[in-house]
């Protein structure tokens, strides 16, 4: 839609498609017979349907007729914790019949002068803009509403305008969908770099330059992060936590503050190597390096600094052997379980063997070659960011401001 377009039709979303909220899961529906696979809120994000872990429920064969799926569908998420999450949509490309869907999604199934991929382009940009939080009744789960939905102001314009919008925004998603393929493809690669440089892991004994040692013997100590309270305060002193290590650095999204002085044996220096002691079992074990990301910073004690021996390990590898999928199923083997977590303590960690090469430089040649990775890695996600913050101003350009739906 460009910002001349003149001939633009505001009607009710349930005007222009059916809008439906799935079966409500009882327990009597999942012994029932009729057993159907069925979506519910956690398989649908933004513009694709994860089928990787779907339940079923018992439907007679009449709740099978209004609450199967056709192609185009649109699956939206009628209630999340978070505001920003509501309203998550996609579209169902899938078989007729193949799947029913669950009360925790809303559908929107187009009519014919409607495409839906026009409509759930509208979706996306009413998400982003907040529209769907500002209508959602607030509760402790955000609820959008399938009525609240259906009266939402929507812009109708000619087919032929839809289409181009359509073929357009098309060419930036084929962009993107390569560019993301791109990046999954470098991963794989970084990841046979490592199972490569590191095989003498799996080895029966320690291969010619190399030797298996414990892990104390090169990492004599191991020091817990600060306890204390932590708000959103900026004045304070960044405090990385359990969630802030991902892919071997610190994320530092979502940081919190020490308010109070943190004493300079906590502050944390370039190299040190934070490893994640506690969180559910498929996050602990987590670890990263710091590179002075920032200028002053501190960890929780839900992290712990391994101080590694830099005359014989270098702090980089430790990362990668941390993080090589063996070494994390063998620090899930000594975790300790508690309420709805897992920890594994630092001396029971060291306790683990260790393959190195004894050589510094072997040690440097194999994160040289994981640096070079990892930059192809940074490469090609800021292209990735760029292609998609070009795609959401296509967006915002094609559809020319028309995007101010309010309830009716």
């Amino acid at each position: 839609m460009s910002a001349e377009l003149d001939d633009v039709r505001w009607v009710p979303v349930g005007d222009v498609g059916e809008v439906r909220m799935g079966k409500q899961l009882s327990p009597a529906s999942k012994d029932a017979s009729g057993q159907m696979p069925y979506l519910r809120v956690a398989n649908v994000f933004e513009g694709h349907i994860d089928y990787g872990d779907v339940k079923t429920m018992g439907f007679t064969d009449a709740e099978k007729h209004i609450y199967g799926l056709c192609p185009g569908d649109i699956l939206l998420n009628e209630g999340q914790e978070s505001l920003l999450n509501v309203g998550r949509s996609a579209i169902y490309k899938g078989d007729s019949g193949s799947f029913c869907f669950q009360n925790t999604l809303i559908r929107f199934r187009p009519r014919s002068d409607v495409l839906p991929q026009y409509a759930q382009e509208i979706f996306v940009q009413w998400r982003r803009m907040g529209l769907f939080a500002s209508v959602a009744e607030k509760t402790s789960i955000s609820h959008l509403g399938g009525s609240r939905f259906a009266k939402m102001q929507f812009p109708l314009i000619p087919m032929r305008e839809q289409q181009r919008i359509v073929e357009l925004m098309d060419g930036v998603t084929d962009a993107e969908r390569a560019s993301k393929a791109a990046v999954a493809k470098l991963r794989s690669i970084r990841r046979g770099v490592v199972l490569n440089g590191m095989e003498a892991i799996e080895a029966v004994a320690a291969p010619a330059g190399w030797e298996r040692l414990p892990l104390k013997d090169v990492v004599p100590s191991a020091d817990y992060g600060i306890s204390v309270a932590l708000n959103g305060d900026t004045s304070g002193i960044p405090t990385l936590r359990m969630n802030n290590l991902r892919d071997g650095r610190p994320d530092l999204k979502e940081l919190r503050y020490a308010s109070q002085d943190v004493a300079s044996r906590h502050l944390l220096r370039v190299g040190d190597v934070l490893f994640n002691r506690t969180n559910s079992i498929e996050h602990v074990g987590r670890a990263g390096i710091w590179r002075g990301e920032l200028e002053k910073a501190t960890f929780a004690s839900y992290l712990v600094r391994l101080n590694p021996d830099v005359r014989r390990l270098d702090p980089r590898y430790l990362v990668e052997w941390l993080q090589h999928p063996v070494i994390r199923q063998r620090v899930r083997s000594i975790a300790t379980v508690a309420v709805q977590q897992v920890n594994v303590n630092p001396s029971r960690l060291r306790e683990l063997e260790i393959d190195l090469p004894v050589d510094l430089s072997d040690q440097e040649k194999l994160i040289s070659a994981l640096d070079n990775c990892d930059q192809q890695i940074a490469a090609e996600i800021d292209n990735f960011e760029k292609i998609r913050t070009m795609k959401q101003g296509l967006a915002a350009r094609l559809l020319g401001g028309k995007l101010a739906p309010a309830a009716a």
